[in-house]
């Protein structure tokens, strides 16, 4: 793993002890808990947070399908609030009926569409994508059994919705209002511009409750070029948010279910996977080299 990230959470420890130590003798010269460099964090300076979001949003007030998108950003806490809270970390479990599961603890940096991930079975072992690499650290095989690079981002994008569609290459439309159980929703299709991302076919359809404005649902596909050489994509799939939490006063789903969908109105089927986002928090301390790929990472090339 990387010296650095080792360093940066055996500073955390070391001022825990400290302060533990003081409190057990009072006598003893009080230790001063390490400080890191403000312009070396993650979290990025007030004045750039109020730019960017200022500009998302004046680009999403310009149609319909954007207004949504930002009146459903605001019910779960504001842009403001989103990239002021620092990097986001969580753990994620990815429970297939049928198939291989995945799990790992994740760093987000919700800035830039960096992570790490930490695995569940050996902490030491980590993957990651630094934004333009994918990158492993590995002495356990078991440990990342999936294709690490597609899985990168993968539970980021849906923990992040409707955050992450503030940026560029980004497109949406409005579309008509559509039923799941007998509730009608507000839908708001979000494709990409070509060249976005490794699936620039890859689309998303939000649901979004008329009255709170939450999303309570998602409609996708999957296009990963290694997944499918020849084109296409993978069968529609709909992700239902089942349970949310609010840390730091953004509110992320903290469980989902995910369907089959049996027609264009978006129908349930069967019951596909279960997927549980625990142990949500921010980080604000942390430096922005942690996304840097460790020195004794190696390279993932193949998608």
């Amino acid at each position: 793993m990387n010296i650095k990230k080792i360093t940066f959470y055996a500073l955390i420890s070391l001022s825990f002890i400290a302060c533990q130590e003081n409190k057990e003798n009072s006598s003893k010269t009080e230790v001063e808990k390490p400080s890191i460099d403000a312009s070396n964090l993650a979290v990025k300076p007030s004045s750039w947070i109020e730019e960017r979001v200022e500009k998302a949003k004046s680009k999403l007030a310009e149609s319909e399908a954007g207004q949504l998108i930002w009146q459903s950003m605001e019910a779960h806490g504001g842009l403001n609030q989103w990239f002021s809270n620092g990097v986001l970390s969580f753990r994620f479990d990815y429970i297939p009926v049928s198939g291989p599961e995945r799990k790992s603890t994740q760093q987000i940096d919700t800035w830039s569409n960096r992570a790490v991930h930490q695995s569940v079975i050996n902490d030491q072992d980590s993957f990651g994508w630094d934004g333009e690499n994918a990158w492993v650290s590995m002495q356990d095989s078991a440990s990342f059994p999936f294709n690490m690079r597609f899985w990168a981002l993968t539970p980021y994008t849906f923990v992040g919705q409707p955050f992450i569609f503030d940026g560029a290459g980004v497109v949406l439309e409005k579309l008509a209002d559509q039923m799941i159980d007998s509730v009608a929703y507000d839908v708001v299709k979000v494709t990409y511009e070509a060249g976005t991302g490794d699936a620039p076919d890859d689309y998303y359809v939000n649901y979004f409750d008329k009255s709170s404005h939450l999303l309570k649902a998602i409609k996708y596909i999957v296009s990963y070029p290694t997944y499918f050489k020849d084109g296409g994509h993978s069968p529609e799939k709909l992700m239902v948010l089942n349970a949310y939490t609010t840390v730091e006063g953004i509110t992320l789903p903290s469980a989902y279910t995910t369907y089959a969908v049996l027609n264009t109105e978006a129908e349930k089927g069967d019951a596909m996977t279960e997927v549980t986002v625990s142990n949500l928090s921010f980080l604000k301390e942390v430096p922005a080299d942690f996304f840097e790929v460790p020195v004794d990472a190696e390279i993932i090339s193949a998608m």
